[in-house]
């Protein structure tokens, strides 16, 4: 049989869908107890954690389907799961033997049959979750055994699923076809699983049947995969260029701050040159201090030395700049710390 996963169903239930809202104790029935609609989810008026029994009273629940059964906080007590040769109904009330063949069963509950003695032979290698045990569809347990040619039986289930915008129909198709069959719903006959390519009217006719079905699909198996593989290399190589370009910019902007820092620096060095310049131009053009000690403050000759176009060099010794001048105190000025430069005596002049 084909079991198709529904998580994205599951995945839509909340605790109202879940379970009721009886605690355990309160009063209940089981007239209420149902199957919800679209979703096929089990529900009864008593919460995640009581069932409500044959005498109309939520009690704890006696067993679980489920590793980590819904509604359940950290450090309470789980109850048990079932041993081997036996199953948790949906009621989860106590655990109970497996259901031989044709025995009535629930929904979607193939572990409540009973395996067929060649169950190891009927087994689902391909990890699709088909043929546990036996099969339960229509109410009953059947063996999923049925041979190529053979009359079939099919049920087809239709569930609500919902997307993140709208939601839409998930049909689920079971037959008791054997492992690489499927059972043909118009002739109600087993028939093989087709190839990537043929033509199909279901999911369930694709050996795959996990991949959608395609209708009008061309081409042979190896040209899907070539298809699938050239894909792959377009999406790593976009990837990959994408992550080029992007980390090129970043390198580009770096650069361009800097280049920008070095002429903020240069520009800088060439205005302190300036300054220079023009502080040594002004000082030489005083009348009179052509000849001067103040004529050696930039350099020792008294003429235009190219050093203000000397670059900037590192770790450079700094020129002495020739000034000479000596500290005293001769009590003749306001100020205790003078600053007396001797110079040459011109008549007339101090």
């Amino acid at each position: 049989m084909h079991l198709v996963p529904l998580t994205f169903v599951l995945f839509s239930l909340n605790a109202i869908a879940h379970a009721g809202s009886l605690n355990s104790g309160d009063a209940c029935s089981q007239a209420e107890n149902r199957l919800q609609a679209g979703t096929y989810q089990f529900w009864d008026q008593c919460n995640s954690q009581t069932y409500c029994s044959s005498s109309g009273i939520c009690q704890p629940k006696g067993c679980r389907k489920d590793e980590f059964p819904f509604g359940y906080q950290p450090g309470d007590k789980l109850p048990d799961k079932c041993s081997k040769g036996q199953f948790c109904p949906d009621e989860e009330d106590q655990c109970q033997d497996l259901l031989p063949v044709d025995s009535p069963c629930q929904l979607n509950r193939d572990d409540e049959c009973e395996p067929p003695p060649n169950f190891k032979e009927l087994a689902d290698t391909t990890g699709r979750g088909l043929n546990v045990n036996g099969s339960t569809f229509s109410g009953t347990c059947r063996w999923a055994n049925k041979t190529l040619g053979v009359n079939c039986t099919v049920e087809n289930t239709a569930y609500i699923a919902y997307g993140a915008n709208s939601e839409f129909i998930d049909i689920v198709s079971r037959g008791d076809c054997h492992v690489g069959l499927y059972c043909d719903a118009a002739q109600r006959v087993c028939m093989n699983e087709k190839d990537l390519g043929a033509a199909c009217t279901a999911d369930k006719e694709s050996v795959l049947y996990v991949f959608p079905c395609v209708k009008v699909l061309k081409g042979s198996q190896m040209f899907l995969l070539e298809l699938s593989g050239l894909w792959c290399l377009r999406r790593m190589f976009g990837t990959l260029f994408a992550l080029f370009f992007t980390h090129r910019k970043q390198r580009d902007e770096e650069r361009e701050k800097r280049l920008q820092y070095w002429r903020e620096q240069n520009a800088f060095h060439q205005n302190l040159l300036q300054m220079r310049e023009t502080a040594r131009a002004s000082i030489l053009s005083l009348p009179g201090n052509g000849n001067s000690a103040r004529s050696t403050m930039y350099s020792r000759d008294g003429v235009f030395t190219d050093d203000a176009q000397a670059p900037i060099l590192q770790h450079a010794v700094p020129k002495a700049s020739g000034l000479r001048h000596y500290l005293s105190d001769d009590a003749s000025s306001e100020y205790d710390d003078g600053l007396v430069m001797p110079g040459r005596q011109v008549d007339n002049r101090f």
